[in-house]
């Protein structure tokens, strides 16, 4: 659907010539920019962003163009993403493209948020997994697994649209990994076991 009238978003003058930049030195005409939200995190929702060219954009998806770029956004975000802004920061740790988004995930939703964990640091895991981690991931197909728990280290094996993922690393590192470590203080690391090559279609 594509729906210029109404933007979901939207980019600042440094964010887009940014964003083209990169565009061109792709060197593929047909390349969007796609856009959603992957999960939530600790610090609110995780976004994820690649380039990807027309004949992979689901046809649910929203398509609005600005300034001759053309920003595919995933239909399980468009609400979630409406009123937000794709800007460029300069300075900082969080220096390149960055989201700046009045929305919130809703209570009880999040990476991190209100909830009693008991029994062993396996099962503290696998009950993490079960009740916040793996309904937030659900929403783009995606499921984390533990494999193991040695001594203090989780072993984690994501599955489903987050298996193949060239992202799921950052989905790991930043969503799952920060909310285990934040949540289950017996653990001190968190391993990805993903055998990534097997991944199916990933969106990203």
């Amino acid at each position: 659907m594509t729906d210029t009238e109404t933007p979901v978003i939207e980019i600042s003058e440094e964010a887009l010539s940014k964003v083209l930049e990169l565009r061109e030195a792709e060197g593929i005409d047909d390349l969007h920019l796609a856009l959603r939200i992957s999960g939530v995190g600790a610090n609110g929702y995780v976004y994820e962003t690649a380039f990807v060219r027309a004949g992979d954009i689901f046809a649910a998806d929203h398509i609005e163009e600005h300034g001759g770029l053309l920003i595919a956004i995933s239909a399980g975000s468009v609400e979630d993403l409406r009123g937000a802004v794709l800007d460029l920061a300069t300075a900082g740790p969080s220096a390149g493209l960055v989201i700046r988004n009045p929305n919130t995930p809703s209570p009880g939703l999040g990476l991190g948020g209100e909830i009693e964990l008991s029994g062993t640091p396996e099962e503290k895991v696998r009950q993490l997994l079960a009740e916040q981690i793996n309904p937030a991931i659900a929403s783009h197909g995606g499921i984390a697994n533990l494999v193991s728990v040695n001594g203090s280290t989780a072993v984690l094996e994501l599955g489903g649209g987050c298996q193949g993922c060239g992202l799921a690393a950052v989905t790991l590192q930043d969503g799952i990994e920060k909310a285990i470590l934040e949540l289950i203080p017996e653990i001190t690391e968190v391993t990805d076991a993903t055998d990534h090559s097997a991944g199916a279609n990933p969106y990203f």
